[in-house]
């Protein structure tokens, strides 16, 4: 038990909780007592009540947990605020009840300029795959389109096709596709960022996607309404993430105009949570354009607003075959998917952005994104000495063998989403399973593996891809199951999976002398929860709730 400033009266307390530290050191207590945005005692109640003032604020947990405020390491937070007003998809099934829910969605928005749905499963129809003629029969007279979840696939209407001049096909980048059908018109089907950008663009929202399209600037320049109205939806984005327990979030896309935004509101009324900002590199950039990564990450570099990492695509998903493997897809076996850098490429933007000491992070799916960045991270230790570079590999969904001691030699992140495989929260099985393949199920989601072999594994969501609440996340590693009883067992403990959404998260950006833990003198990121997550039996973990969310000591969320 430690109490610092004693004498000096706490700003807040919590207490009659069963607090969870995360501290090897103190790893349990009752209560916290926090002052300046900073935690000053942890331990008994008797001794932390002994702080307590006329003003300050008491949280009874109520015999809840308390542990340190989660840490999203991996998510979208301009896209998913704005798609918080789209129409919701998930777990509809069947021509039927798509119909029913578009045509409902399109009703209470009758001056909409597009209609957008998210979430929707690559089987939606079954085996039948989506095309136009599909929403054409929905909704004819109408621009509307549909994400899968994702994000990596799109479904359009013929009008929708039309008004954004992508109906006659189009010469894309790599990666990228409009699928053609025989009547030499686009099917409906948009594959990747590029193809479907034109029809997104269509809705107005353009502004939100351009961390993740272009990682370039909104030109023109947004007017001061379009500039209130993007706070605001930063704004929705934030208190999003306050209810649900997170305090820290590390942005997976980005540009100037985020952090402007987020430094506005910060300047106005302060964040409800911390944010790391990227710069997007993307394969149509060259590398002095990394002087913008590097004013950045001077420009931001304050506890609650940062940026100082550079996040990179190199491959796409397994839904649509555009995920780069080693050997051919299970159900395409002339096909290995198309990188978005070459090799080379790579090697060379790894050794630039490790010179100028900032962080790397790339999305890397397949078993052979895995290794050409491993080989980026190995390329830029030679050429410019070991150092603490803590670069991320983002999503890993399947490895080699060969691979996976690699993480822990170069000193390399795992950067992993317990929501994601095929099986875990709902995501079917299908089609994804037969197209990795049976021979690579053991080494797909390799979480327990990559741990065994000493990588640092850190947690998230991918918001919007899957549902942001870390509570759900911590449930799924926890019952995470193998495909086949031959397979190895890849869940996380309870107390494995709650380090992945803190200690790792803090680990991840460098932060972990100040965050991640509850601790005397760390900030005063806190999340007390509806329950004692111990003792809740793990089938039932998605019942507890977040009830209070503490962020630099101020109260973000109250139930």
């Amino acid at each position: 038990m430690s109490v610092t400033g004693a004498g000096h009266n706490a700003d807040l307390i919590v207490i009659n909780g069963r607090v969870l530290t995360m501290d090897e050191d103190n790893p349990a207590a009752e209560a916290v007592a926090v002052k300046d945005g900073a935690i000053v005692a942890i331990g008994s109640r008797a001794a932390v009540e002994r702080l307590k003032g006329p003003a300050t604020k008491v949280i009874d947990a109520k015999g809840g947990s308390v542990l340190p405020g989660f840490i999203e390491a991996h998510m979208h937070l301009f896209s998913g605020a704005a798609e918080l007003a789209h129409l919701q998809l998930a777990g509809v099934h069947g021509f039927e009840a798509l119909q029913s829910a578009i045509r409902d969605h399109a009703q209470t928005r009758p001056d909409a300029k597009m209609l957008v749905g998210q979430g929707v499963d690559y089987t939606v129809l079954g085996s039948e795959r989506v095309t136009r003629h599909h929403l054409d029969a929905i909704l004819p007279d109408r621009p509307f389109a549909m994400a899968a979840p994702d994000h990596h696939t799109m479904w359009a209407n013929t009008m929708a096709l039309e008004m954004a001049g992508v109906l006659q096909g189009q010469q894309l980048g790599p990666g990228n596709e409009i699928v053609m059908g025989d009547d030499g018109l686009a099917t409906g089907e948009l594959r990747e960022g590029e193809a479907f950008g034109p029809v997104l663009d269509l809705a107005g929202e353009s502004r939100v996607r351009l961390g993740l399209a272009t990682g370039g600037e909104p030109d023109p320049t947004p007017s001061a309404e379009e500039r209130a109205a993007d706070r605001d939806i930063m704004r929705r984005g934030l208190a999003w993430c306050a209810r649900h327990g997170i305090t820290s979030v590390q942005n997976m896309d980005g540009n100037l105009y985020q952090l402007e935004l987020l430094a506005e509101i910060e300047a106005e009324e302060g964040l409800a949570c911390r944010v790391q900002v990227p710069f997007h590199y993307k394969n149509f950039m060259t590398l002095d354009m990394l002087d913008k990564a590097s004013a950045m990450a001077e420009r931001y570099d304050s506890e609650w607003l940062s940026s100082g990492i550079v996040k990179v695509f190199y491959d796409g998903v397994l839904d649509s075959w555009t995920a780069v493997m080693i050997e051919p897809y299970a159900d395409r076996p002339d096909w290995i998917g198309e990188p978005l850098f070459t090799p080379q490429q790579f090697i060379d933007l790894a050794v630039a952005v490790d010179k100028r000491g900032l962080q790397i992070a790339v999305h890397s799916i397949g078993d052979g994104a895995v290794r050409a960045v491993l080989d980026g991270y190995e390329a830029a230790e030679k050429a410019n000495g070991r150092r603490d570079s803590r670069h991320r590999v983002e999503h890993i969904e399947v490895i080699t063998a060969a691979d996976v001691p690699r993480f822990q030699n170069l000193g390399v992140i795992a950067s992993m989403q317990p929501p994601h495989p095929p099986g875990a929260m709902g995501f079917p099985l299908e089609p994804t399973v037969s197209r990795i393949g049976a021979p690579r199920w053991p080494l797909s989601y390799a979480w327990r593996t990559l741990k065994n072999a000493g990588a640092r594994i850190v947690f998230a969501s991918d918001w919007p891809v899957s549902p942001i609440d870390p509570i759900l996340g911590i449930q799924a590693a926890v019952l995470r199951k193998p495909w086949a009883k031959t397979d190895p067992d890849q869940s996380f403990s309870l107390h494995e999976a709650i380090a992945g959404y803190t200690v790792e998260g803090a680990y991840a950006e460098f932060m972990e002398h100040r965050k991640g833990r509850l601790k005397t003198g760390y900030l005063a990121d806190i999340v007390v929860l509806s329950a004692d997550i111990e003792t809740t039996a793990p089938e039932a973990l998605h019942t507890v709730r977040p009830v209070t969310t503490i962020c630099g000591g101020k109260v973000t969320y109250q139930a």
